[in-house]
């Protein structure tokens, strides 16, 4: 304690005839103050000593620590097991200790010990962490023991399925959260099919050894296939059996060489295959590790060989909306698009990537207060196929209002608000384009269905609300808008560009997070219902 304490307590004893019942009195309250700062082992020992001139000495025992140690029991409490033979862990104890601000010759703080566990147990390897405490060497020091039980780091699963994309396929895949007792992270996940062989490795560090800053970093290597809404989603006129105009769905075909007289076969939806692999570093942005930073910054490289291939796994370089005469759609001047920027369907693509985000919520699954700030920056350097120069730059910005609006039920309401926007300068790939419209961009939109641009900007509205027991509300408005900068597969597909979306939807608490199911309008007067994990922010 500051002398200030101790002097605002014995004050007015000061110049006084010793009185040994307000020595006593003023004796508690100095225990009282050292326990209500969070140092509960602090007392005082031995009788006051009086010096002839009148000092009084009282000898306080803080509660000082002399070692700290790391004990591993089983799933009983006990340290032993059958054998009698002690408990041994996998977590290497130095994970544990480099989580705990309390450190051997500090004073033993109560507060500083309940942050330091639920450091601990935020590590997702233990089941149950507590502290307890033996008398050190100097009966005037503790050792602090901290009691943990680990949980099961690993696990593997297999499956099998059918998709559009890679047709009949079997997976599997490994996660083990606690390599070699480190707090490492490792997944591996494989997908063999009948047209394609998949993978995805990564592997995490979230705390590089000796770092004083949580500084961590991932490595990945992948190759994934999917359907890129860039090629999706669109609407055209078509003249029915009937004699009658309708409004028909639409995707972009991959193209072969023409017929003879100009026309094409049938094609296939277009295959974006992304093969490749990168390091991210990431830390906070403070310089003290035991207290939560907002702002947490990234820095990475990326290297990507995309193919554009059909549903054979053959590379395609051009695409179009083929009719049933095996003619192309035209619209907008614009009948055939390539698919890749070096127009020979593959390209190559290094990106260094720059990002910071700052965290004001109260809660990141379920805030109901404060603001999220996401900056990003993608520069890629041109090398290989394509030769491709760009900067991606995006912003995102959510802001949470706690308000009271009905009484209906009990539980947080919110007014929840997001603005983000995006651009690309230089050349653009027409498979990085921002796709707008879907569960997570303008509701009421199929997936992409809005546009895909050069640039965007999207705004979002949701009033959120509690209805009972696990089930949740909201009312929502989206906006988007490519701000004149579609792309020609947008083009082609006739696809807005700008629109808006509004409705309401639910939300069903789960271990996932909240399953999220919305039902919107947009102003094209077409309904959707989407859904997600998660908030749309």
């Amino acid at each position: 304690l500051p002398e200030k304490t101790v002097n605002e307590i014995f004050s007015k004893q000061y110049g006084q005839i010793l009185n040994l019942r307000e020595l006593q009195e003023g004796i508690k309250l100095l225990v009282k103050q050292y326990q209500d700062q969070g140092y509960v082992l602090a007392n005082v020992i031995g009788a006051p000593q009086v010096s002839p001139d009148g000092v009084v000495t009282l000898q306080v025992a803080e509660g000082l620590v002399e070692d700290i140690r790391v004990q591993f029991r089983n799933k009983d409490g006990e340290v032993t097991n059958e054998d009698g033979k002690p408990v041994k862990g996998r977590t290497q104890p130095y994970i544990v200790q480099r989580e705990l601000q309390l450190k051997p010759g500090n004073v033993f703080n109560r507060n500083i010990v309940q942050r330091d566990l639920q450091r601990v147990f935020g590590l997702g390897l233990f089941e149950d962490v507590n502290v307890s405490l033996d008398p050190g060497e100097d009966p005037s020091k503790v050792n602090v023991i901290v009691n943990v039980v680990e949980r099961n780091s690993g696990s593997i699963a297999a499956g099998a399925g059918v998709s559009s994309a890679s047709g009949l396929f079997g997976t599997i895949s490994y996660q083990e959260q606690n390599l070699n007792g480190r707090n490492q992270k490792l997944g591996a996940e494989l997908q063999a099919g009948v047209r394609e062989f998949l993978f995805d490795f990564r592997y995490t560090d979230p705390w590089i050894a000796g770092d004083p800053y949580r500084t961590s970093y991932t490595i990945n290597a992948f190759r994934r296939r999917s359907i890129s809404l860039i090629f999706d989603n669109g609407e055209r006129e078509n003249v029915a059996a009937d004699g009658t105009n309708e409004t028909i769905d639409t995707e972009i075909e991959t193209l072969g060489s023409p017929r003879a007289d100009g026309t094409f076969d049938e094609g296939d939806r277009p295959r974006v295959v992304r093969t490749g692999g990168g390091v991210n570093f990431t830390r906070p942005l403070n310089k003290n590790p035991y207290e939560k930073s907002e702002w947490i910054a990234s820095a990475g490289l990326q290297y990507q060989r995309v193919n554009i291939t059909d549903s054979d796994g053959e590379r395609r370089s051009e695409g179009g909306i083929r009719q049933d005469d095996g003619t192309l759609v035209t619209n907008e001047g614009i009948s055939r698009v390539q698919l890749s920027e070096s127009g020979t369907g593959r390209d190559d693509l290094l990106l260094v990537k720059l990002g910071a985000s700052r965290d004001k919520r109260n809660n990141p699954l379920q805030p109901t207060q404060g603001s999220f700030l996401r900056l990003g920056l993608d520069q890629s350097v041109p090398i290989g196929q394509g030769n491709i120069f760009l900067t991606r730059l995006q912003g995102n910005y959510s802001y949470y209002i706690p308000v009271k609006f009905t009484n209906f039920s009990k539980g947080p309401q919110t007014l929840a608000f997001n603005f983000q926007a995006g651009t690309i300068l230089g050349d653009l790939p027409p498979y990085e384009a921002f796709s707008l419209g879907g569960s997570n961009s303008v509701r009421g939109y199929d997936e992409g269905g809005l546009s895909s641009g050069r640039s965007y900007v999207e705004a979002s509205a949701e009033y959120r609300f509690p209805l009972f027991s696990v089930l949740s509300g909201a009312l929502f408005v989206d906006i988007g808008s490519d701000l004149g900068t579609t792309t020609e597969p947008a083009e082609l597909l006739n696809k807005n560009g700008t629109g808006i979306g509004y409705g309401l939807g639910l939300r069903v608490q789960s271990p996932l997070g909240p399953i999220r199911i919305d039902y919107g309008l947009n102003d094209d007067g077409d309904s959707r219902i989407n859904f997600g994990i998660g908030e749309r922010f």
